[in-house]
């Protein structure tokens, strides 16, 4: 026997963005939608499967917050279990249309039963026939048939409003990865920012000091400088030199990791420092569009319609068939076709009390759920709180290490200048070269985590990194 029956096209991994919505539509308007779904699917075959994921050669913090999105294996785990969501959703649909069957088959007996089933089905009955032995016959049957549940107390409803409360989950889920990834790229990114400046940070201060020592040099070869000065000034070039080599070391540290959340193994990785791709500070920031908390809603709603099920479950269901069968035999050579059609109606007097237990299993998940989500809603307030607190005093530090090395430059000009002229200490020139150099790192650190900061409040928000972000769906096409 073939089955035979209605689907709807499957649907291709490049669309992206438009599952979560037509996925949710109503059944019958996904039907009409049929042809177009085939003519999209063989537009799109093309494009997707000639698309590849070109790896920037200057990074900016907006390409790598997009590629992350594309190319990191938590997108492309997040994204395959939407498309799992929407196939339990197009499963939940499967009630609302008719079962149809197509089925044929030939077959030759001497058993008297069956040989008068296919005397009668062929039209060949006689009065001479012998009931204990009508003889050898064959029939050759061609049937089609056609099943459709016409009530079922709303289960198939409430099944398909549970599986599209699942596309919700999953696509909560999704962004939940996806805000993640945007933070944790864009910080990445920020971290090599830093590392560079801290470089050059450091970079300066051996320049510095490497000056101040061909001073010294000279001041010592005409005499005017003690032995242990000239040390000290060598000794401090040594421990610039180490810091230097230890702040190129996290340099390539941070970029290895940046590489990692982008999904790639190896790479050369140049960023633009000079791109300013300034984030925006979220106005007055809530947790309604936490991803957490849709989720929530959503396993919410999906009980709910558990719960409707399970009460459509004591209602009677109405089944409606119709069938079609022809009979050609070649043994007596008759024929003979029959139909098959009605109505019937299904009621379950007592099941155990089985509806009863389910029921209240169901609204005890349904109050823990809700439970949850206050806590939830406490828990996503107090980070966004602790967000906007670490922003302001990221921008207030700043604000201070601003001046701070406004007053280390001036201070260590003037430390340079009265030591040429041999008016202070070289451990004076020291501290005044450390000063300026702690008050640059100062200054790039604070710089980084005001950056941060914003990027982190964005995300304890629900927002994505940039609004721009348009291109965001993960690279299937090249995974194994």
């Amino acid at each position: 026997m073939v089955g035979v029956r209605w689907r709807q096209p499957n649907q291709l991994l490049c669309f992206g963005e438009i599952t979560h919505s037509l996925i949710k539509k109503d059944v019958q308007f996904m039907k009409r939608l049929s042809a177009l779904w085939v003519f999209l699917g063989l537009l799109t075959a093309g494009q997707c499967a000639a698309s590849e994921l070109r790896v920037p050669e200057l990074w900016t913090a907006q390409s790598a917050v997009i590629f992350a999105r594309q190319n990191n294996p938590d997108a492309l785990i997040a994204h395959q279990r939407m498309l799992e969501a929407a196939a339990v959703l197009k499963k939940a649909a499967v009630g609302f249309y008719p079962q149809v069957d197509l089925s044929g088959g030939y077959s030759q007996t001497n058993n008297p039963m069956y040989s008068f089933g296919n005397i009668l089905t062929q039209g060949e009955f006689n009065q001479g026939i012998n009931f204990n032995d009508p003889g050898r016959t064959d029939n050759l049957e061609l049937a089609v048939g056609v099943q459709y549940r016409i009530y079922n107390g709303g289960q198939d409803v409430a099944g398909k409003a549970a599986a599209e409360a699942g596309v919700d989950v999953s696509a909560a889920e999704q962004k939940t990865t996806r805000l993640q990834l945007e933070f944790a790229a864009y910080q990445g990114f920020q971290r090599i920012v830093e590392a560079e400046n801290v470089v050059k940070a450091r970079q300066s201060g051996l320049e510095a000091v490497r000056s101040s020592l061909q001073v010294a040099q000279a001041r010592f070869d005409a005499g005017d400088l003690l032995k242990l000065d000239l040390l000290n000034l060598e000794v401090q070039e040594s421990q610039a030199k180490e810091t230097l080599i230890q702040s190129r070391h996290n340099l390539e540290l941070a970029k290895k990791i940046f590489l990692t959340l982008l999904g790639l193994s190896s790479g050369e990785v140049n960023v633009d420092v000079s791109a300013v791709e300034d984030q925006v500070v979220p106005v007055d920031p809530g947790p309604d569009q936490r991803p957490e908390l849709q989720r929530v809603n959503a396993a919410i709603q999906a009980l709910e319609a558990k719960e409707s099920a399970v009460r459509g479950s004591r209602l009677p269901t109405v089944d409606s068939f119709a069938r079609y069968q022809y009979d050609q035999g070649t043994v007596l050579g008759g024929n003979g076709d029959s139909w098959l059609a009605g109505v019937k109606v299904n009621f379950k007097l007592f099941d155990g009390h089985r509806a009863s237990a389910d029921i209240a299993q169901v609204h005890a998940q349904l109050g823990a759920l809700r439970a949850a989500r206050h806590k939830l809603q406490l828990a996503l307030g107090f980070e966004i709180a602790q967000a906007q607190l670490a922003l302001d005093q990221a921008q207030q530090r700043l604000q201070v290490t601003r001046v701070m090395l406004e007053q280390a430059t001036e201070g260590a000009q003037l430390s340079h200048a009265q030591f040429r002229e041999g008016v202070i200490l070289t451990s004076d020139l020291i501290n005044s070269e450390n000063r300026l150099t702690d008050a640059r790192l100062h200054n790039v650190l604070s710089s980084s985590a005001v950056q941060v900061a914003i990027a982190d409040l964005r995300r304890t928000a629900g927002l994505p990194q940039f609004d721009s972000s348009l291109n965001d769906q993960p690279n299937v096409e090249n995974q194994p």
